[in-house]
């Protein structure tokens, strides 16, 4: 039997073992509802709190800014649509990126097919977002902006936190996805001066099917669900008592090895990227060659298609992407490598890398054994 080599933690986070730890006696024992006020429920509910507690300590917020959903689209889509209604009194233009995540980017074009103006934002080659373009572009009848923390395909990290100094300076909200970067690089909310903020569990050893939304103090959000008024009445729908305490079991793990994990998974990164150039040829480095995620390494193989190349690694028992897996499906070109401008030469022969806390030295081995021999039969046959 073929060993698997995971190599695409970007997409999901096998679930550490400290998690399932952490949320077995909330499916065995402590199932109680909690909104009930008697035993069991009282009992859910300081799960909750506990472990609300932990997720804003980790990310730099106070316990009340932080709202729990069902993953990172859904707190995306509360940020976007909850902000738009809220101040759609003031204005109705939203700004973002083309290269956002399609939580993000279908949620604006949602709301642009009801009454409000959305401009998209350029991107220069590496993904990276101007502050000086978003200053630029800021009009008094903005009311929010968008720019993701790190991206989720190519991992160029963004200038958040001087975006938000121009979103502040002319009184537009911002939002971003932090998705990505939660687990991967040091998050602080407060300090990134961002009014909103997502993440999801999945990503970082957690379990799907949960998430969170920093809302900073004082900004005004309409609900998208509407019910029984949990998380303060700005997400309705009984809490995942489980997933929530796992979420936070996960994020206690993640903050505490970032002294030492980004930098193993930076090695192993480079790594593979030297080894890539030194036995293949016509190959690009996709997404900013420094202001990256410490895990991420996308590349673009020219004259091939993407997926052929995974499907043969698949059989070597070697799992990546070519970009979002979301989108795994999709047969065009990425959008963020469109919006990054890359010729389809190139886009189509893109393949994304993400390491994690349990890839070795082995796991880079074994890529850099099969892929050569894959882009080699991919190009003769193309040649032919």
């Amino acid at each position: 039997m073929t060993s698997m080599h995971y190599l695409d933690h970007a997409a999901t986070a096998p679930v550490l073992p400290q998690v399932r730890e952490a949320m077995l006696p909330y499916l065995d024992d402590h199932w109680g509802n909690p909104s009930s006020v008697y035993a069991p429920g009282r009992t859910a509910r300081s799960g909750i709190d506990r472990a609300r507690e932990t997720i804003a300590d980790a990310i730099g917020c106070d316990p009340e800014e932080l709202v729990f959903t069902a993953g990172g689209t859904e707190a995306a889509n509360l940020a976007i649509k909850g902000a738009a209604w809220a101040h759609d009194d003031r204005g109705r233009h939203i700004l973002l990126p083309r290269i956002e995540h399609h939580c993000v980017l279908d949620t604006a074009e949602w709301l642009g097919k009801h009454g409000f103006e959305i401009e998209s934002l350029p991107v220069d080659r590496t993904g990276y977002v101007s502050p000086k373009v978003v200053a630029d572009a800021i009009r008094d009848d903005t009311i929010l902006v968008c720019v993701m923390l790190a991206n989720n395909e190519i991992g160029t990290v963004e200038p958040v936190a001087e975006i938000a100094e121009a979103c502040r300076e002319r009184g537009a909200l911002l939002f971003t996805d932090a998705v990505q970067a939660l687990g991967k690089i040091g998050v602080d909310v407060r300090a990134l001066g961002v009014d909103m903020a997502g993440f999801s569990a999945h990503k970082i050893g957690g379990p799907k099917g949960t998430g969170v939304l920093y809302v900073r103090r004082g900004v005004k959000l309409e609900p998208v669900l509407h019910g029984g008024g949990q998380e303060r009445g700005r997400r309705s729908g009984t809490e995942n008592v489980a997933g929530i305490v796992g979420f936070a079991a996960a994020v206690e793990v993640v903050t505490r090895e970032l002294a030492t994990e980004p930098d193993r998974w930076r090695r192993l990164r480079n790594r593979l990227l030297s080894g890539i150039h030194d036995r293949i040829d016509d190959v690009e480095l996709n997404g900013h060659p420094t202001e990256r995620l410490p895990h991420n390494l996308h590349v673009s193989f020219k004259g091939i298609v993407g997926s052929d190349v995974l499907l043969m690694l698949d059989a070597e028992g070697i799992c990546a992407s070519t970009g979002s897996a979301c989108q795994a499906g999709a047969v065009e070109p990425s959008h963020v490598l469109a919006a990054c401008g890359i010729q389809p030469v190139w886009a189509q022969g893109a393949l994304r890398f993400t390491v994690g806390r349990d890839t070795t030295d082995a796991d880079i081995d074994a890529v850099l054994e099969a892929l050569p021999k894959a882009v080699e039969r991919l190009r003769s046959f193309a040649r032919r």
